[in-house]
């Protein structure tokens, strides 16, 4: 049987289909039995949920961004 950490190793795979069908039966049986993994899943739709509804900021916002995380990390060093 699938392992709590096998699960989560290929939760993404599982959550956007892309497992073979014996690795997503596998992962199928784990969730039946184990309500830790059930919820850790959940969240993981959630969080999915979540992302997709965020808009993509423009290249000039992200490039914005990464500029001032650079400048961020130069001066915390």
């Amino acid at each position: 049987m699938l392992s709590c950490k096998e699960l989560v190793a290929n939760s993404s795979d599982y959550l956007d289909k892309r497992l073979s069908m014996s690795r997503g039966l596998e992962v199928r049986l784990h969730l039946t039995l184990c309500v830790n993994c059930r919820r850790f899943i959940k969240q993981m739709k959630i969080s999915q949920a979540v992302f997709r509804k965020m808009e993509l900021q423009q290249d000039a916002d992200l490039d914005g961004l990464a500029q001032k995380l650079a400048e961020a990390q130069r001066t915390n060093r």
